[in-house]
């Protein structure tokens, strides 16, 4: 049996976004994440021209002749890191105050800074080591290359309305699943799924990991995860190539889930079509070669007997049926790995 894992990512994502930072679809993302690229600048400054301003709030004038601009609590927590001080201090400050520790504060040198701003508002500052990854970009890629995957089931009453999409000031994260890509791993059936996340204004690293799952439930918690890779890269000045390598990891994992799908749908057929035994005294002592229990050979029999024929696919069918009714996980892991040694017989 494939060893697995519970996968929480997109479970602590999805409890700590807010409404605004959802979406119904990828094409819904991409067209808000190309709105911001297309409307977002970088301004090259020297440390020397920030002109903080207490305009009734915190601004910062660039030297450009215009309106100084707005800081959101990212930016204002990059300033302040700019500038050596304490950001839960100068937070407590009145407007004022702000600017004065900020103005005694911000370094004076020549080399330039990376500013990014979107409509008055500075989104991010850096230094001249970091290069930008933008979102629309990446979403654009998941479009074109990742077939067939769409977002989970919403979530459930505890949180109505996450999507497993979403975007806010910091970052972007995506989990994508392919409801129809079930495949056989180690006798059991498992479907192909990721999450992708990036930061344009580098919050945190680019990245994706992949794996193939068994159930995702409404708190969107990936339940009996195997085969789980992860690749991430920083924003530094390769990063464009990150988004290559994560297309050709998403391309991987399509290829490994048709070539997968296309055997499991033969394995499939092949079972429904052949019969374990020509009548019910047969197909007990081919069960009985398998290992199943005689208790429990007789009621599978039983339910397969139902369906008019005892093919290996009725016979796995009801197995997989009586599994379910144990009360102990052993119990249940020992029904399924025998109906997966039937499944076996038409494998080769």
């Amino acid at each position: 049996m494939a060893q697995t894992q519970n996968l929480t990512r997109a479970h602590h994502e999805l409890f700590r976004r807010g409404p605004d930072e959802v979406f119904p679809s990828l094409q819904a993302l991409y067209e808000f994440c190309q709105g911001e690229k297309e409307q977002s600048q970088d301004h090259w400054r020297p440390p020397s021209s920030l002109l903080p301003q207490a305009n009734g709030s915190l601004r910062v004038d660039l030297g450009e002749g215009r309106a100084p601009y707005r800081l959101n609590d990212w930016s204002f927590t990059q300033l302040c890191g700019l500038a050596g001080a304490s950001k839960d201090t100068v937070n407590r400050l009145s407007p004022e105050t702000a600017r004065q520790v900020l103005i005694e504060t911000l370094p004076q040198g020549s080399k330039p800074i990376q500013l990014y701003s979107e409509d008055g508002l500075i989104r991010s500052i850096h230094g001249t080591t970091y290069t930008r990854l933008y979102n629309a970009d990446l979403v654009m890629m998941l479009r074109e290359f990742a077939v067939d995957f769409v977002p989970p089931q919403k979530a459930g009453a505890v949180n109505p309305g996450g999507t497993g999409l979403y975007c806010g000031e910091q970052d972007l994260f995506c989990f994508l699943i392919d409801p129809t890509g079930w495949a056989e791993i180690d006798g059991q059936a498992f479907a192909p799924g990721f999450f992708v996340w990036n930061s344009e204004v580098g919050k945190r690293s680019v990245g994706i990991q992949t794996f193939w799952f068994q159930a995702v439930c409404q708190n969107h918690i990936v339940w009996d995860a195997t085969e789980v890779t992860e690749f991430t890269r920083k924003h530094t000045g390769k990063v464009g190539e990150a988004l290559g390598d994560i297309r050709r990891i998403v391309e991987q994992l399509v290829e490994q889930r048709d070539a997968r799908r296309d055997g499991f749908t033969r394995v499939i057929k092949r079972a429904m079509e052949e019969m374990l035994g020509s009548d019910a005294e047969e197909t007990m002592k081919a069960l009985s070669k398998v290992g199943i229990a005689r208790n429990l050979a007789k009621r599978a029999l039983e339910l397969a007997e139902a369906n008019g024929r005892f093919t290996i696919f009725s016979l796995v069918n009801a197995l997989t049926r009586l599994a379910s009714e144990c009360e102990f996980v052993g119990d249940r892991t020992d029904a399924d790995q025998k109906a997966a040694k039937l499944l076996e017989l038409v494998a080769a």
